[in-house]
């Protein structure tokens, strides 16, 4: 019953998805064309450690996007500003706002405040670990705990700060350990350690928040899909799903919901904050073409696999979008894909085979585990710990392709 219901709606879908797999080969061919003509200089130290306040602070505003693999300040300001216009359109109910920004509960203020907030005290309590050449996951409060913890317990200061607080506390230091005693030494990627100490940092803290007088959970919602716990979205636009009203698609749904998928990572999940996310990055990388992505240079290769895996995600998860009004299509574009580029320093096979094996397996895994999830804890923690998963088997599966000169 499952393939007669979602089959139709994915070959409605064929011609947006081709369009995009096209425009995406495209800009990378002509990035690539661009890049010799472009300024390319030494990339910025691993850390701001030994440096003034501006680094730090343009440190911070990268953090804000390194979980996408970007790690520039223009990229942070960009999702910044786009945000606070998406959330300024939602609060007016502007027409072409889009995706309603954090899933329509009006509690982006409230999310956006508590992850900076969590991201000053990361930075404030673990920044003693950085030095003038060694990184360390600063950033991961920032799309983990904290927005989480606001989003599952709503508004308001005690929740905001105890938030905050949470991340801080439990998330970086996870992450600190499981990079250098577990990604180091067997040469994986640093965003198996990232991800793992998101959520091994989520399941502590909101065992945490049980326990906590002034964390009172909000009354449930008086509609909303059924059974679909804290990720049923109470978003009245009709475009949230992909068969909108009825059997009629939404226009262009399918390549607006890819580009949602670049800022879901910061639980904003709205084409207008990614839109400044990855046109601050793009902005970076023709300023300074080692700039992102942490000096690799294969910054376009990283953005065509990032876009061909959320749009065949959504394409091919597309009747799953409907069953349940939000499905995790995101859990590859900001971790197996990017860092399969990365690692394998670009090239069209790795960006094909990571685009469609991570669109193929992240998505599932992540919703099976965040259904299995108690109703208090935020089914990010699927997300993550999918994540976790894709990149820590797909890597070196890659590695092993590539030594056999498979790929």
């Amino acid at each position: 019953m499952a393939t007669e219901v979602t089959t139709p709606r994915r070959s409605r879908l064929v011609t947006q998805l081709l369009l995009v797999c096209g425009g995406a080969v495209l800009l990378n061919l002509v990035m690539r064309a661009a890049e010799d003509g472009l300024p390319s200089m030494a990339p910025a130290a691993a850390s701001p450690a030994g440096r003034g306040l501006g680094e730090w602070v343009l440190w911070i505003l990268g953090d804000t996007n390194e979980a996408q693999f970007y790690k520039t300040s223009l990229g942070g300001i960009g999702l910044l500003l786009f945000a606070a216009a998406a959330h300024y359109a939602y609060r007016r109910r502007l027409r072409g706002r889009g995706f309603d920004i954090s899933y329509g509960t009006g509690l982006w203020p409230w999310v956006v405040g508590a992850a900076g907030l969590s991201l000053l005290l990361s930075n404030l309590f673990w920044g003693w670990t950085l030095s003038p050449d060694l990184w360390q996951p600063t950033f991961v409060p920032f799309v983990s705990v904290a927005p989480s913890v606001v989003l599952v317990y709503g508004a308001g200061w005690r929740v905001a700060l105890t938030a905050a607080g949470l991340g801080a506390v439990l998330t970086t230091p996870v992450s600190i350990l499981v990079v250098e005693h577990f990604c180091t030494p067997l040469d994986l990627p640093a965003v198996i350690g990232n991800v793992t100490g998101m959520w091994v940092g989520a399941l502590l803290a909101f065992l945490i928040c049980r326990g906590l007088p002034w964390m009172t959970l909000p009354p449930p919602p008086p509609e909303g899909p059924s059974g679909e716990g804290v990720d049923a979205e109470p978003d009245p636009v009709p475009d949230r799903h992909p068969d909108g009203d009825g059997d009629e698609l939404p226009k262009w749904w399918l390549p607006r919901r890819a580009l949602a998928d670049f800022s879901e990572a910061q639980f904003y999940g709205n084409e207008w904050a990614s839109l400044g996310l990855v046109g601050g990055a793009v902005l970076a990388w023709a300023v300074n073409t080692t700039g992102p992505a942490y000096g690799s240079g294969v910054f376009p290769d990283l953005l065509t696999a990032q876009i061909l895996t959320a749009v065949l995600g959504v394409w091919l998860w597309a009747g799953e979008w409907r069953r349940h009004g939000w499905y995790p299509t995101f859990v590859p574009v900001v971790s197996f894909a990017p860092a399969a580029v990365i690692v394998m320093e670009g090239g069209w096979p790795t960006i094909l085979v990571a685009a469609v094996t991570g669109a193929a397996a992240g998505p599932p895994l992540a919703r099976a585990i965040a259904a299995r999830l108690p109703a208090d804890f935020h089914p990010f923690i699927g997300s993550v710990m999918s994540m976790t998963v894709i990149t820590t088997i797909g890597v070196p599966v890659l590695k092993l392709l590539d030594s056999a000169g498979l790929v």
